[in-house]
């Protein structure tokens, strides 16, 4: 497939950095619900005319989760399987206005084997399921495939000091500059950057054209403006 051959091109001269300080996938894992679209939530086919690399700092999430052993989040919060930093959202289909691509076919369960290659990327079960059956099913018919070109596209992207951004006064347009400063190729213009409601970071975004390569992010894609004052929770300590 042509996207895939791409996705493994994009990025590939941006070296790698590891997302995970600690993961251990247990020899069973859970099996995930099959999802659907949710009332009002409409099956959407137009081209794919970009993509975005949707990634989640972990400790802003964990520290969201009332309890961190609840099946839904025990694996990414719980400590017992691994310690977080950067995870994957997921790998998304976007077209030139914001009725992006998504449920474009039924979607099976995601095999347990693709499941567990993937769960250190993306620490959820769940989420892996979800994002498969909401945007995988607009990029391939093969589960294997989509979530192959997502890990080549996230272990290609380096991530700024976490610890020093979050020891002082950051805004969407520092924590841009952070991550355009270590990651050869990328412009600010093409990273956006989202926060909680109550203004801490929660994610970056990469935008990605059609064969996969850092482009210029849409308006409707960008996030927070440059000056909007953020605060980034700081790593947990973990005793090692």
């Amino acid at each position: 497939m042509r996207w895939l051959s791409a996705a493994a091109l994009a990025l590939m001269p941006v070296a790698a950095q590891a997302q995970a300080l600690s993961c251990s996938v247990p020899d069973r894992i859970s099996v995930p619900r099959l999802e659907q679209p949710k009332r009002g939530e409409p099956v959407r086919r137009p081209p794919v005319t970009g993509y975005l690399l949707a990634m989640s700092w972990s400790p802003q999430h964990c520290a969201g989760v009332r309890n961190s052993k609840r099946a839904r989040d025990a694996f990414q919060c719980s400590g017992e399987h691994g310690h977080f930093g950067w995870v994957l959202h997921g790998l998304w289909p976007e077209t030139d206005n914001a009725g992006y691509p998504q449920w474009c076919r039924p979607a099976r369960i995601v095999p347990q084997p693709v499941l567990k290659q993937h769960l250190c990327m993306t620490p959820s079960v769940q989420l892996l399921q979800h994002e498969w059956a909401k945007h995988g099913t607009c990029m391939s018919p093969h589960p294997a495939a989509y979530f192959r070109a997502a890990h080549i596209l996230f272990r290609a992207v380096r991530f700024p000091d976490m610890q020093a951004l979050a020891a002082r006064r950051q805004t969407a347009g520092s924590v841009r500059r952070a991550f355009a400063a270590v990651n050869r190729g990328v412009a600010t213009e093409m990273i956006a950057v989202t926060s909680d409601r109550d203004g801490w970071l929660s994610e970056v975004r990469l935008c990605l054209g059609p064969r996969m390569k850092p482009a210029r992010c849409k308006s409707f894609q960008m996030g927070l403006k440059d000056g909007r004052v953020l605060r980034v929770r700081p790593m947990a300590e973990t005793g090692r």
